[in-house]
């Protein structure tokens, strides 16, 4: 049986076809896509937001409206599909109930409706995709990793939700690895290595959000000629 990331992969390129050529036969100009690829408590949400602000309309970000279009495809409760985002249960073939009766969405049709979800915002364009491995599905986009130092992620986390220092440490050690075994398990790669990416920030007290997002509005400015 041929793994996950390889059946996605395929699929992927499958769809693309249509997407990469006109009715003539002739490529279509490739628009511009920011993914950002963050550890937790880093800033990269407010990063892609504050980005989206600074380059303004059509640009917009994408992060929570990708888990609700996929529970609206699989027409399940969203917090289920969410359970799966964020690997809090096993990555399994096949559909499970709990005790409840709940409906789990399997890993091959979320991926399948991420897949399908990416790709139309890919051909939409002037996009900020935030998580989600889109930075390996869409070749043309600026690919952009956010990191912290884990002290000041800590101190972060215990000012913006009210976290003790075990808590938060506790809860980014987690968030770390959960990160790093979903991209494994889905694509094969490691998202900590620094070749997937075009640019790597790492933001705290001598580069704050603000700078980040400059950094990147300026880096897409060049690449996409805006």
């Amino acid at each position: 049986m041929k793994k996950h990331y390889q059946l996605i992969q395929k699929g992927f390129l499958i769809d693309g076809l249509f997407e990469l050529f006109n009715k003539k036969g002739q490529p279509t100009r490739e628009l511009p896509i920011i993914t950002i690829s963050r550890e937790k408590g880093s800033g990269g949400r407010p990063i892609a937001h504050l980005i989206a602000k600074k380059l303004r309309k059509p640009w917009k970000v994408f992060h929570e409206e990708i888990v609700n279009q996929i529970a609206k495809e699989e027409n399940l409760e969203r917090k289920l599909v969410k359970e799966v985002d964020e690997n809090k249960i096993p990555l399994i073939e096949e559909l499970i109930a709990d005790f409840f009766g709940k409906r789990y969405i399997n890993l091959a049709a979320y991926y399948r409706n991420l897949v399908k979800i990416l790709s139309t915002i890919n051909q939409r364009g002037y996009a900020i995709i935030i998580g989600r491995g889109a930075d390996y599905l869409i070749p043309n986009a600026l690919k952009v990793r956010v990191i912290c130092e884990m002290t000041q992620r800590v101190q972060w986390m215990m000012e913006y939700e009210k976290l003790s220092k075990k808590e938060a440490t506790q809860r980014l050690e987690e968030s770390d690895q959960k990160r790093v075994n979903f991209i494994k398990t889905l694509y094969q790669h490691d998202l900590r290595k620094a070749h997937h990416y075009d640019l790597i920030i790492r933001t705290g007290p001598n580069f704050s959000i603000e700078d980040a997002a400059n950094l990147i509005v300026f880096t897409a400015k060049k690449r996409f000629k805006l």
